[in-house]
């Protein structure tokens, strides 16, 4: 199957979760991303902002309970510079500083830029994912440039509702995660 049959196929089982089924899986997402994954040593979190209405993991809730119960931890935000094709990063203030872009996306207008050399972790976004690791976002690239320049330390793990397949095509400007986080379980590559 090709990337752009995996995207067609994905987008569509996504949108084809009931209203239950997307809330109960967000929710089983956000209890998984805080059992499964270790962020005692984390000082910046990178998260993506979701597009709910195409039933985009909902990463507000992590983002909520962070904020809430680990107020240490600062969270760092991205933006589209369209101009050099590569994500730009912010550290998130507060909903004040967010403006939908042309694709719906919520994006920092402003605010303190985030050192990439800072973030130790990155939420990243995804159609679908193999059992190796590697990831299918929506075609652009912006989160395998943006993976490519963080430093070695940085742990990218994906959030997907479904489970990996055996693998997927793949190129070789894919970085590839360290994990998954899913409604069942954490896959760690």
């Amino acid at each position: 199957m090709t990337k752009h049959e995996l995207r067609q196929r994905y987008l569509k089982k996504r949108q084809s979760l009931s209203e239950a089924e997307f809330l109960q899986r967000n929710h089983a997402l956000c209890e998984r991303f805080f059992s499964g994954i270790d962020i005692s040593f984390i000082k910046v979190i990178h998260v993506f902002l979701p597009l709910t209405e195409k039933h985009e993991p909902d990463t507000w809730l992590i983002i909520d309970r962070i904020r809430r119960e680990f107020p240490l931890i600062r969270l760092s935000i991205p933006r589209v510079n369209e101009t050099s094709n590569t994500l730009e990063h912010f550290f998130f203030e507060g909903l004040h500083q967010l403006k939908k872009n042309k694709w719906g996306i919520l994006e920092p207008q402003q605010g303190i830029p985030t050192p990439l050399q800072k973030i130790d972790m990155v939420l990243v976004p995804l159609l679908a994912y193999d059992t190796t690791g590697h990831r299918l976002g929506y075609g652009k690239g912006y989160y395998d440039r943006f993976l490519a320049q963080c430093p070695s330390s940085t742990r990218a793990y994906g959030i997907s509702f479904f489970p990996p397949e055996k693998q997927l095509p793949t190129h070789e400007a894919d970085v590839r995660l360290n994990g998954c986080i899913t409604p069942e379980g954490v896959y760690i590559f």
